[in-house]
């Protein structure tokens, strides 16, 4: 799309949405942070929608052009100019003719740049407002002065609440858990640390025989409890967000048992953490669609926590990080070499993932390293043994999908 076609398309559908809340006034949960915003939106629509009627973005719908379609309509995914002209014309139409409409939007609020929560907020103002987490070195950091600039963007979702409304604050993450000082609104956080006031305890990676099966916890607030099992979904980032949906549940007068049956039917969104069967009877942590410091020691920490006999790593490049990207990609490194018995890189950066994995132990006949996925095909198949545990994560742009399907049990 030409810039000034691109112009104008975003203008459009600007003008459209702010037209649609003006007419149909849902309700709307908006949700940032750095990472799990899409797990999170995908848990909330499931415990929501036990209650209201929601829509939430089937895509990753969280830029200028995908909240204002999410905001006119269920959209698959956008592309091309026909696409284009289609979805104006349909909400166009839509808009002036009326039709069924949501009670409750389930949006997303990325923020690539500094000012970018602003001009979505302009689009469609919350009343709920969900921060899922910052971290240390946050992913897009290089477009900002640093984390703390980060932290500062994304806090202005919960700013642009009101006192009426309420802020559903990570507890663990100290950047987040600060902006409870920066929003009019009522405050609940949630997290696995003592203090939290919704908090997940007794967690545990279940495996049978080898066989990754799920996640179970527990989830306390207010001196009752209830377990939450999720069948197919693996780490602490499937609980925070189960935990993040269950503190919006609880905003919205649900109780704690409700809330628990609602997960029950919870579904990974693929690519985001999801195992599936993989050649030679291994199993594959699908983790590709996109990775930060904070997900990618998270991802390897639920293959740690699994404990299978023999683990096998995919692992690439983590853009968008500036300058932090050698330290962050060392101490991936590091970290990869106590839980790995093997270890395959994807990207320029992410050879010092495989330097240092080797420096802390790692052997060097153990590790390869590539500069594109299509490179890596053949050795991360020839790499996988029966059993074998298979991580595959990356920044989006490196393509370890590929990797993915090339691996898979078809």
């Amino acid at each position: 799309m030409r810039e000034t076609m691109k112009q104008l398309v975003k203008k459009i559908l600007r003008g459209l949405a702010r037209w649609a809340i003006r007419k149909h006034q849902p309700g709307i949960v908006g949700i940032t942070g750095t990472v799990g915003k899409t797990s999170t939106k995908e848990a909330v629509l499931t415990v929501l929608r036990q209650i209201r009627k929601v829509r939430a973005a089937s895509g990753n719908f969280n830029n200028e052009f995908g909240l204002p379609l999410t905001i006119l309509g269920s959209w698959d995914r956008a592309g091309g100019p026909f696409f284009w002209l289609r979805a104006i014309a349909v909400s166009f139409c839509r808009l002036i003719f009326g039709g069924e409409y949501p009670e409750l939007l389930v949006l997303e609020y990325g923020a690539d740049r500094p000012g970018d929560i602003k001009y979505l907020l302009e689009l469609a103002r919350p009343q709920l407002g969900v921060v899922t987490a910052v971290g240390d070195i946050p992913v897009h950091v290089e477009f900002y002065s640093g984390p703390d600039a980060v932290a500062r963007e994304k806090s202005k979702l919960v700013e642009a609440l009101p006192a009426v409304g309420f802020a559903i604050l990570n507890y663990d993450d100290e950047s987040v858990y600060e902006m409870r000082d920066r929003t009019r609104a009522h405050v609940i956080t949630y997290g696995f640390a003592e203090g939290a006031e919704l908090r997940i305890t007794n967690f545990e990676n279940r495996a049978e025989d080898g066989r990754p099966l799920g996640v179970s916890f527990k989830l306390e607030y207010g001196g009752n409890f209830v377990p939450v099992r999720l069948d197919g979904a693996f780490g602490k980032a499937q609980a925070y967000a189960a935990a993040a949906a269950a503190a919006v549940g609880l905003a919205f007068g649900m109780n704690l048992v409700k809330i628990s049956e609602a997960l029950s039917y919870y579904q990974v969104p693929p690519r985001r953490g999801k195992i599936i069967p993989g050649i030679k009877e291994s199993f594959i942590l699908d983790d590709s669609y996109n990775a930060s410091p904070l997900s990618m020691h998270a991802a390897i920490d639920t293959v740690k926590d699994l404990r299978p006999k023999r683990a096998v790593a995919v692992l690439g490049d983590m853009l968008e990080i500036g300058k932090y990207a050698i330290e962050a990609h060392e101490q991936i490194g590091r970290f990869a070499a106590k839980v790995f018995d093997v270890l395959i890189t994807v990207g320029p950066r992410a050879k010092f993932i495989a330097d240092a994995a080797n420096k802390a132990g790692m052997p060097k006949k153990n590790i390869f390293s590539f500069d594109t996925a299509e490179d890596a095909r053949t050795t991360t198949q020839d790499s996988i043994k029966k059993g074998d545990l298979v991580l595959v994560k990356a920044s989006r742009a490196l393509e370890l999908d590929k990797i993915v399907e090339e691996i898979r049990q078809l």
